[in-house]
Parts: C-alpha cells; sequence; structure tokens
C-alpha cells in the first residue's frame, strides 16, 4: 500500500509541475526542457510498471474472491445435501445414519462460513485497489498529457531559439556589409577601384594630349618646309641672267672677239 501511496505521490506531484514557471528561471530552456521530457519519460514508465503490478494484485484478489464465494456456495450446497439426507434418514429410523449426515452438513456449513467470511473481509480492500487502479489509470492519463504539452512546448521554444538565432546572424551580416559605412570594406575597395579608374583615365588623357602635340609639331614642320621651297624659287627665279634666256630662245652662240 506504501508503494502505491508513494506512486500517487509522484503523478500529483509531476502532473502539477508548472511547466512555464520552470522555462521562465531556466538559464538554457532547450536544455532544460529535454532533461524534462526524459524525466517524465522515466517516470511514466516507472509508474506504468507500477500500475500494471497493481492492476494484476487486484485481479489476483478479484479472482480469489470470486474463488470464496463460489466455495460458500458450494459448501452451502453440500450442507443442504447432507442435512436432506440425514432428515431422510431419519425418518426411516435409522438416526445413527441420519447423525452421521447432519454431522457432514455441519462439517460443510463450517466450510461454508469460513470462505464467506474470507470473501467478505476480501471485498473493503478489493474496492480500496479497484479505486487506487482507478486514480493510477487517471494519473497515467494526466502524465502522458502533460508529457505531449511539454514535447510540443519544447518544439516551439526551439523553434524560435533557432529563428532568433538566424535573424541575429542576418543583421550582423547585412551590418558587416553595408556600403554606407565608409569604414567597411565594400567602401574601401570601392574607393580602390574609383582611384583606379581616374589612374587610367588621366593617362588616357596624358596620350590623347602628346598625340596632338606632336601632330601639331608634325604640321608645323611641313609648313616651314613649304616656305623655304618657295623662297628658294623667288631667288631662283630674281637672280637669273638675261643673256640666258636668249641663248635659251634662239639656240645659237655668238662668236668671241679675240
Amino acid at each position: 500500500m506504501a508503494q502505491r501511496q508513494s506512486i500517487l505521490g509522484r503523478i500529483a506531484q509531476l502532473t502539477r509541475a508548472n511547466i512555464n514557471s520552470l522555462l521562465d528561471k531556466a538559464e538554457d530552456p532547450e536544455k532544460m526542457l529535454d532533461q524534462l521530457v526524459r524525466d517524465y519519460t522515466s517516470s511514466i514508465a516507472e509508474a506504468e510498471e507500477a500500475v500494471a503490478i497493481t492492476i494484476g494484485n487486484l485481479r489476483m484478489a478479484e479472482a480469489d474472491h470470486a474463488d470464496d464465494v463460489a466455495a460458500a456456495k458450494e459448501w452451502g450446497a453440500k450442507a443442504l445435501a447432507a442435512s436432506q439426507k440425514a432428515d431422510s434418514l431419519r425418518g426411516s429410523g435409522q438416526d445413527a445414519e441420519a447423525d452421521k449426515f447432519d454431522n457432514l452438513a455441519k462439517v460443510a456449513l463450517g466450510k461454508q462460513i469460513s470462505f464467506e467470511n474470507e470473501a467478505k473481509d476480501a471485498a473493503p480492500m478489493i474496492a480500496s485497489q479497484g479505486e487506487t487502479v482507478e486514480k493510477l489509470k487517471t494519473g497515467l492519463v494526466q502524465m502522458k498529457a502533460k508529457l505531449g504539452e511539454l514535447q510540443s512546448k519544447r518544439d516551439q521554444l526551439v523553434a524560435r531559439q533557432k529563428t532568433a538565432e538566424a535573424q541575429a546572424q542576418v543583421q550582423s551580416a547585412v551590418k558587416s556589409i553595408d556600403v554606407l559605412d565608409p569604414t567597411s570594406e565594400v567602401s574601401r575597395f570601392e574607393e580602390k577601384v574609383r582611384r583606379e579608374e581616374a589612374r587610367v583615365a588621366g593617362q588616357a588623357e596624358l596620350a590623347a594630349s602628346s598625340l596632338d602635340s606632336q601632330f601639331e609639331e608634325l604640321e608645323g614642320d611641313t609648313t616651314a618646309l613649304e616656305i623655304e621651297a618657295r623662297l628658294s624659287e623667288l631667288k631662283s627665279a630674281a637672280g637669273s641672267p638675261p643673256q640666258l634666256e636668249t641663248e635659251q630662245a634662239d639656240g645659237s652662240e655668238e662668236p668671241s672677239q679675240a
């Protein structure tokens, strides 16, 4: 009986547990929930075994009670049969034989009373055990319901914790790649690219200026050469003697005088 009371006390204590209060006090809710699930599962297994034993004992007691009732009924029938036989013998003048069967009837009645007393004494205990079994069954149902609630709480809380961690990681990643932050790696790389683009543009502009100056210098050299050529032609034309033109015109030479 003490064992059954201990089981009932444990079930009552576990079913009264306030899960939300426990979680509020936990430093790591996930670990505490896992431990609670293990504890509840273990307690349920122990309680189920104890309840099974209690039910088995109850069924044995019920069977014994049924046997006592049946035996009492059977011995009552034997007592009646012996009494009737004694009456029949006594009616026929066989008193000695009649007394013998009356004594058998008394023995049978004693057996009947003994079994009736055993059945009567066992009845309250069987009723009490029956109530205990029902309470244990109810406690098990409550424990299993609480276990289901605990597992659901555990899954919900773990999912929320994972979501919060993921959101924190995303926020951290977003901050680390903020292009508006001049101190970020992306901004520094962008500035480096801009400087390289500016250097290349400067080189292109410098190359274009140098090419233009070369063409301008070439054009200047050509003009100077043309001026020199024309000046040479003018000088050549102005310095030619007239007789050379006449000689060239008639194709003859005057004789020279000695």
